[in-house]
Parts: structure tokens; sequence; C-alpha cells
């Protein structure tokens, strides 16, 4: 389920986790759940949603299941509330029983799942009657204006680069395919959602460090170049970057939200 890009919580939180946190916040909010429910959180992750669960939507307990045994070390050590806990394991092979929970939210994870219809299908599994199973990704083709800067540069050097830009090999990253993702899983009510945060970088080293720390696509490639291809692929984003007059690099996140309800039952009591 996991690529071994992504094993380092701290790399990971420098380069997207910190914008990850905002949009967290907007999924949450566009869901607007009640209080005392059973959550799972599916990729969880470095515990940045299961976190936002805790601390906005009043759950009765939340649940973190995620394949790096390194994020859920992070997890565990940062997220102390008792009502969270964190296990190893595999999306497409969920370790609950069916209508354990009454939501499942995955955030920002199945663009990286290699089964995708699997995991929906066990989202739609341990969900309880009328519950709600829910997950957004990132808007690889024009939404995530950090990424898409990059591999344009990139491309723009290294014609060869285009293939490995994120949207090329993503295809849930569009509302049309997660949508069908959802119906296919068997959930209905489906609807698709825009979440947009803004991503401010101070200035163009803030901006420029966390593509060093070979978290993720992006910063994979930069690690595959000479030093001086970097220099290059460095200079020509210094010119290409909106930069204010105060030097920070104001930009803009987006991702795609899909939610649905499982095909029968009633919606879920808080009262058990």
């Amino acid at each position: 389920m996991t690529s071994a890009v992504w094993r380092d919580g701290a790399a990971y939180e420098a380069y997207v986790g910190r914008w990850s946190r905002l949009v967290a916040v907007e999924f949450l909010r566009w869901l607007d759940l009640p209080a005392g429910l059973r959550w799972l959180d599916v990729g969880s992750g470095t515990g940045v949603l299961t976190s936002t669960v805790l601390g906005t939507a009043q759950p009765r307990q939340v649940t973190g299941v995620d394949p790096s045994a390194g994020f859920v070390r992070q997890a565990r050590a940062e997220v102390t509330d008792p009502r969270a806990a964190f296990a190893v394991g595999d999306a497409r092979v969920l370790p609950l029983p069916g209508s354990a929970v009454d939501v499942v939210v995955s955030g920002l994870v199945l663009n990286f799942v290699p089964e995708p219809a699997l995991a929906a299908a066990e989202f739609a599994r341990v969900v309880a009657p009328g519950g709600t199973v829910a997950a957004y990704v990132w808007d690889y083709a024009e939404g995530m204006a950090m990424m898409r800067h990059f591999w344009d540069a990139a491309a723009a050097l290294d014609p060869a680069a285009a293939a490995r830009d994120d949207w090329q090999r993503f295809a849930l990253c569009r509302p049309e395919p997660l949508r069908a993702l959802w119906t296919d899983a068997g959930l209905t009510d489906v609807s698709v959602q825009a979440l947009a945060v803004p991503t401010v970088f101070t200035d163009f080293t803030d901006y420029w460090t966390p593509f060093l720390g070979g978290q993720g696509s992006a910063p994979g490639y930069l690690a595959s170049l000479t030093g001086s291809q970097r220099t290059a692929l460095r200079d020509l984003l210094a010119t290409r970057l909106p930069t204010e007059p105060d030097g920070s690099i104001r930009l803009t996140a987006r991702a795609w939200a899909v939610r649905g309800v499982p095909a029968t039952g009633t919606v879920p009591s808080t009262k058990r």
C-alpha cells in the first residue's frame, strides 16, 4: 500500500504534512457529522486527520490504520488522546469486522493504494448501516500549485520528467474517478467536493528545502539528479514562482473529497 518514499514522518511533515492539516479541517467541516461516533482513519500516517477528528468532531473513538510502522510509531507518540488507537494494517484488508465503525475516512491516501477498488470495498464493509464513508486526495493535475510549479519547471529542463509527474500516475486525483470508485463499492448518495487551502511560504528557501527531504514523487525525482541539475531546477523555479514584495510565495492547494453511505441501513445513533 505504501512506497518507501513515505516512511519518514518528519520529512513528510515538512513537505506536505503542514498543508494536510489545513485541508483536514475543511474536510471535517464539509462532513459535519454528529458527536459520539466511532471513526476509522485509513492511511492515518502521522495522525494528522486523526488529531483533527479528535479536536473538532467529538468522536467516541478513533482507530488509525497505516501500513508504515514508522508512521504508526510517530502517531502513537504524538497523539496521546485516550480515545485514539493506531495499528499497522493494509487498506485492502482492514483488521476490523464488518459494521465496526460509524465513519470511515481516508486522507490523501487512495492514490497510493495499489488496488483502490479493494480499499473502497473494505471501507464499505466495515462501516455500520447508515454510516459515512469519505476520503480526499490532492488534485495533482491542477490544484496542488506547489507541485505543479515544480513539475512544470522540471519538464522544461528534462522532458522525461513529465512521465513522473503525479497527475500522470494517479488516476484518482480527479472528481469523476473518485465518484465512480465510491459508486462501484456499492455506496449511495455519493457527492464530490473541492477543498482548497492556502499554502504560504515565507520565502523561496521555505518552498525549496522540503523538496530535499526525499519524501514523495517530486523529492524522489530531485534526489535522482546531479548537483548541477538540481541547481538548474532550483534557479528556474526561483524565477517562475509568484513572489510577493516581502519575499513570501502565496500558493493554494486543492483536494477533491468524496462521501457516500451504504446502500441500506439507517443513520447511526450516538447512543449505544
